[in-house]
C-alpha cells in the first residue's frame, strides 16, 4: 500500500503519494453508492425493470463500447509516447495512463490529477524541464479541445447542444446557464495557458503574482510563483518540437475525448432500442455529452462522481424513453462503471506495485553507490 512506503520518500512526495493512496477510492465509491442507490430508490419499479431487454443487440453494443474505452486509453498512451518523444515504453505509457486516471479519479474533478502526474513522471527518469511541459501541456491540450470544438457543434447544430428541446440561447435554464458560466471560464484559463505556453511566458508569469497582490490571494503568492516558473520551462521545452509533435499530440487528444462520448452514444443506441441511428441524431448526442462534460469538469467531488450520475438525466432526457424513469440509472451506472470505477478498482491494483518497483530501485541504487 502507498501509505505503507511513505518514509522513503521527500516530505512533499509523502503528501502526492497519500493523494492516490488506495483507500482513497473508498470515498468516491460511497458517493456513487449513495446517488445511484437514492435514484434507484426513488425511481424503481419491479414492471419497469422487467421491461429492460438484454438481447444480442444490447450486447453487442455494449462490447463496442468497452472497445472504445480500450480505445480511448490507448490515445492517452499514444499522446504520453509522443511527449516523452519514445522515451517509454508502449507498456510504460498504458500503464503510466492507469495510475494518472486513477489520480483524477480520486481528485475533486475541478483540481485533476495534474501533482500526481508530475510525480509519477519524475520517478520515471524524465528531465524536470520535460515532466513540466507534458503535464501542463495536455492539460491546455484538453481544454483547447473543448473551447475549439464546441463553437463548431453550435455553429452547426444549434442551441440543441446544450439542452434538450432548447431552440434559441433565450430557453437556458439553470443548467444552461451553468454551462455557459463553465464554458467561459475554460476558455479563459485555456487562452491564458495557451499564451503563456507559446507566445508569452514571462507576463503569465508576472499576472500569475500581480494577481496574488488581492489581500485573499496573498496566501497562493509561492504557488503562483512556482506555476509561473513552471510555465516558463514548459515554454522553453515545447519550443523544440516540430508542427508533428503537436499535431500528433492533438489529434490522440481529440481520438481519446471522442471516445469517451462515443462510448455512451454506443450505450444509449444498446438499451434504448428506438434510438435513431442515423448521423445527426447520433451527431447532436455526441455534441451533447461533450456539454455535459464541461459542468461535470468544474465537480468538486472526486472524479464528478455524484454529479455525473445526477446531470445524465436531465441533458439526455430527450434520447431515453418516456415513462422509463429507471432505464437512464442504469445507463449511468454502466457508463460510470466503464469509465471511472474500473480505472479505481485497476489503479488499486497497479499503483502499490509500482510504488513497489520505484523503491527497489532506489534500494538497489543506493547498495550500488556504497559499493
Amino acid at each position: 500500500m502507498a501509505e505503507k512506503n511513505t518514509e522513503k520518500f521527500s516530505n512533499e512526495q509523502e503528501e502526492v503519494l497519500k493523494s492516490i493512496r488506495v483507500t482513497r477510492i473508498i470515498l468516491p465509491i460511497l458517493i456513487g453508492i449513495a446517488v445511484v442507490g437514492y435514484l434507484l430508490w426513488q425511481q424503481f419499479d419491479l414492471a419497469t425493470f422487467r421491461e429492460i431487454k438484454w438481447t444480442r443487440h444490447t450486447l453487442f453494443w455494449i462490447s463496442l463500447s468497452a472497445l472504445l474505452l480500450v480505445c480511448r486509453h490507448l490515445a492517452y498512451a499514444v499522446r504520453l509516447r509522443i511527449l516523452t518523444e519514445g522515451e517509454f515504453t508502449w507498456l510504460k505509457c498504458i500503464e503510466l495512463v492507469f495510475i494518472w486516471e486513477f489520480s483524477s479519479a480520486v481528485s475533486p474533478t475541478s483540481v485533476g490529477g495534474s501533482a500526481v502526474a508530475l510525480f509519477v513522471l519524475s520517478q520515471e527518469k524524465l528531465t524536470t524541464a520535460k515532466t513540466t511541459a507534458i503535464v501542463i501541456y495536455t492539460a491546455v491540450m484538453d481544454t483547447i479541445f473543448f473551447i475549439g470544438t464546441l463553437p463548431i457543434l453550435f455553429a452547426i447544430l444549434g442551441p440543441i447542444i446544450i439542452r434538450p428541446n432548447m431552440h434559441s440561447l433565450s430557453d437556458l435554464d439553470t443548467w444552461g446557464y451553468t454551462f455557459v458560466g463553465a464554458y467561459i471560464f475554460m476558455a479563459i484559463y485555456g487562452s491564458l495557458f495557451f499564451y503563456g505556453l507559446f507566445i508569452r511566458p514571462m507576463q503569465i508569469k508576472r499576472l500569475l503574482v500581480g494577481a496574488t497582490k488581492i489581500r485573499f490571494l496573498r496566501k497562493y503568492r509561492h504557488k503562483a510563483v512556482e506555476l509561473g516558473n513552471d510555465i516558463i520551462v514548459a515554454s522553453k521545452e515545447l519550443w523544440r518540437n516540430k508542427w508533428p509533435f503537436h499535431i500528433g499530440v492533438f489529434l490522440s487528444t481529440a481520438t481519446a475525448w471522442s471516445c469517451r462520448f462515443l462510448l455512451l452514444n454506443c450505450l444509449i443506441i444498446g438499451f434504448v432500442v428506438t434510438t435513431q441511428t442515423d448521423f445527426w441524431t447520433q451527431f447532436i448526442l455526441y455534441a451533447r455529452l461533450e456539454t455535459m462534460f464541461v459542468i461535470m469538469a468544474f465537480s468538486p467531488t472526486p472524479g464528478g462522481v455524484g454529479l455525473a450520475e445526477i446531470v445524465f438525466t436531465g441533458f439526455l432526457r430527450d434520447f431515453m424513453p418516456e415513462g422509463n424513469r429507471l432505464l437512464p440509472i442504469i445507463i449511468a451506472f454502466i457508463w460510470r462503471f466503464m469509465t471511472y470505477y474500473l480505472y479505481l478498482i485497476i489503479g488499486a491494483i497497479i499503483i502499490p506495485n509500482w510504488i513497489r518497483k520505484i523503491l527497489n530501485e532506489r534500494k538497489r541504487k543506493k547498495v550500488l553507490e556504497e559499493e
